[in-house]
């Protein structure tokens, strides 16, 4: 594994330990704060700006598709990173409200995007800090 891949990991691994429990923990702040975001187009715009640029950090630093699973794992997260600020940018509130928060049903999906955040970041997070030496 690479170090940029390590560290990647390690980042994104992190980062999403804690915004999933940050998001766990304060459940009807963060629906209200995501839905308020999407409505209001123009902080949707700056938002889809530092998306953007992440998405584009990532995936001109580490567009790597090959080597295990975990550097592909980390290249998808840049390219989906690059195509959901891509799509906050060109989208207007309306239609973003229904791909990225499962419609209507946001709320009651809720703890399953928590999941995913936390799996996704325990497993990169883990990977990330795993001596380079296993195989």
């Amino acid at each position: 594994m690479s170090a940029r891949t390590a560290f990647l990991s390690k980042f994104i691994g992190v980062y999403c330990i804690l915004v999933g429990l940050a998001m766990a923990m304060n459940k009807q702040a963060t629906v209200v704060m995501v839905v308020t975001l999407v409505h209001d187009a123009p902080v949707l715009f700056v938002f889809g700006l530092l998306i953007v640029g992440a998405g584009l950090a990532i995936v001109l630093s580490h567009n790597i598709w090959s080597g295990g699973a975990l550097p592909i794992i980390v290249t998808l997260i840049g390219w989906l990173t690059l195509l959901k600020g891509l799509l906050f940018l060109f989208l207007p509130p309306p239609a973003a409200v229904g791909i990225f928060l499962w419609g209507p049903l946001y709320e009651n999906l809720f703890y399953l995007d928590v999941a995913i955040a936390l799996i996704l970041g325990i497993y990169l997070t883990y990977e990330g800090f795993a001596p380079a030496t296993r195989s």
